[in-house]
């Protein structure tokens, strides 16, 4: 009865549109002051304080004072499976709902964080060039990484040990809701989204999760995981130097 009272507070905290929108926000892995998640939610910044409150108490986020602002992020990897979870449910519409999809939506699509690795398109083509080569196996009890996915994503520059007292899962499967299909997440995906970015491939949108490739980003790509992003106008691709 008491795991179901507090599944029932937690379903009641995610629901409302407000803190929704700001949990949403959020995913993207950075952290985000009381004023900029009000903006997103197009609240007051009193209302955002109070819902930050709760969902602080909750133990959904976790608070960092620096200076005189207070920095919210998500509390743990845990809640942003549950977060990235109700999306793939939610993405599920019978009968689906007609909704013009614009050029931001179909970025989103293509590629994104999902917390702290990689979603979208390009998340599902790189799990998929690492299981093609058999350097990890996914599948729904799980994820593994196989004993030359190690030596791959070491000389890649993966930092594969995690750290002491790290209760972080290592390899799992995260259900993409854009792609309907897994990509990697847990220490090892992180650590792929990680390397990425310190090459200098991948490039993040300002205030959004969309994350876009650099051209040195498409050479990298197709030359260490087998992705053809072909032309794409619309598919995040960045024209900026890396």
């Amino acid at each position: 009865m008491v795991a179901a009272a507090n599944m029932v507070e937690v379903a009641a905290l995610v629901g409302d549109t407000a803190r929704a929108t700001m949990l949403a926000a959020l995913m993207g892995g950075q952290a985000l002051t009381a004023s900029e998640l009000a903006a997103r939610a197009r609240i007051s910044r009193s209302t955002a304080s109070g819902h930050l409150g709760k969902l602080v108490g909750a133990r959904l986020l976790h608070v960092t004072q620096k200076r005189r602002n207070r920095y919210y992020r998500i509390a743990s990897p845990l809640v942003a499976r549950m977060l990235e979870g109700i999306k793939a449910v939610a993405a599920i519409e019978v009968p689906q709902r007609h909704q013009p999809r614009s050029i931001a939506d179909d970025r989103l699509r293509f590629a994104r964080t999902c917390y702290d690795h990689l979603a979208g398109y390009l998340g599902v083509a790189i799990a998929d060039g690492l299981v093609a080569k058999g350097h990890v196996v996914l599948t729904d009890d799980g994820g593994e990484l196989t004993v030359s996915g190690a030596r791959f994503l070491t000389a890649f520059g993966a930092e594969l040990a995690p750290k002491p007292g790290s209760r972080r899962i290592f390899c799992r499967p995260c259900l993409d809701w854009s792609e309907r299909r897994y990509h990697v997440a847990g220490h090892v995906g992180a650590e792929i989204h990680r390397c990425c970015l310190e090459r200098g491939w991948l490039r993040r949108d300002r205030d959004t999760r969309i994350v876009r490739i650099t051209p040195a980003g498409q050479i990298g790509l197709r030359r260490t995981f087998g992705i053809d992003l072909g032309d794409g106008d619309r598919r995040g691709l960045s024209n900026a130097r890396p």
